[in-house]
């Protein structure tokens, strides 16, 4: 009996040093934020009409994780060590949904408020969302899509934004990306238009 206990226990040591439950956390996680941004106090009543839906960007599968994109070529590789705090889509979102109601004055709904249906519906694809590997250059590419209720019109525009960076460090590939998704953020703002 005493045997079987000691084989257990050794079994499961071994075993041990075996088993890994998951990657090391990364040493740093990064955001981005809205250089344009709605001032607090700032009340509204709008009508569906006036505002805008901004839905959750689709993503390719090289940006469907919390990992910082690096592009050489065709190649895809992730920055070491560092990761966002959420997907690059709901990051993006974020950044967009604030800056077209700073820029518009139009209210944009909280995505995950069903409740709120706006005449207004902004959709996409963020295709591009990463460090160029040795290029010294960040790139966002959003494939914009604007549906208006009752018209069977739909708009689609690409925005573009490449910055570029004094690194291929983590701060420099995020503030030039924090800055490529603004720029993008406010051309779309601006196509978009006042409501």
């Amino acid at each position: 009996m005493l045997r079987r206990s000691l084989i257990a226990v050794s079994s499961a040591i071994l075993l041990s040093g075996c088993v890994s439950l998951g990657e090391d956390p990364p040493e740093r996680l990064m955001g981005l934020t809205a250089q344009a941004t709605v001032p607090a106090g700032t009340a509204k009543v709008a009508r569906d009409t006036q505002a805008v839906s901004v839905a959750m960007p689709a993503l390719p599968s090289q940006l469907r994780n919390q990992r910082i994109a690096v592009q050489t070529g065709m190649i895809f590789a992730y920055l070491p060590k560092v990761a966002w705090v959420d997907t690059p889509g709901a990051l993006f979102r974020s950044v967009l949904a604030e800056t077209i109601e700073a820029k518009t004055g139009r209210f944009v709904p909280d995505h995950r408020n069903a409740s709120i249906t706006p005449d207004n519906r902004l959709g996409g694809t963020l295709i591009a969302f990463q460090l160029l590997g040795g290029q010294g250059q960040v790139l966002v590419t959003y494939d914009a899509t604007l549906a208006r209720a009752g018209s069977d019109e739909v708009k689609t525009r690409r925005f573009e934004a490449r910055v570029p960076v004094v690194g291929e460090d983590a701060a420099s590939v995020t503030a030039g990306l924090n800055q490529a998704a603004n720029q993008v953020a406010a051309e779309v703002a601006d196509w978009i238009g006042q409501g």
